[in-house]
């Protein structure tokens, strides 16, 4: 359903309740020397987040993984909080 990755990109926090997250705050590469706390995503070919980590202190503490439609829309967010059982959403067509 996506593209390929391409490299990852590195933000401060996101914004919003909807899924997929919203990242914002792009870190440059200098930024990052000193940063404990810091969102990494991974985006397709058409700049849309296929996946998204919390980096707290080199671990990560959540991971979303999205899957979009051929129109763009999500189609399926799994979501692992670290529990050990992912959750997955599906959203229909």
């Amino acid at each position: 359903m996506t593209e390929t990755a391409q490299a990852c990109r590195y933000f401060t926090s996101y914004s919003g309740v909807k899924l997929p997250l919203k990242l914002v705050g792009e870190l440059d590469d200098g930024d990052m020397r000193n940063r404990n706390t810091y969102f990494r995503g991974q985006f397709d070919t058409n700049e849309q987040l296929i996946i998204c980590e919390k980096i707290v202190y080199g671990e990560t503490e959540f991971r979303h993984d999205y899957l979009y439609h051929p129109d763009g829309r999500l189609a399926r967010a799994e979501i692992d909080d670290g529990s050990g059982e992912p959750s997955v959403l599906d959203f229909p067509a």
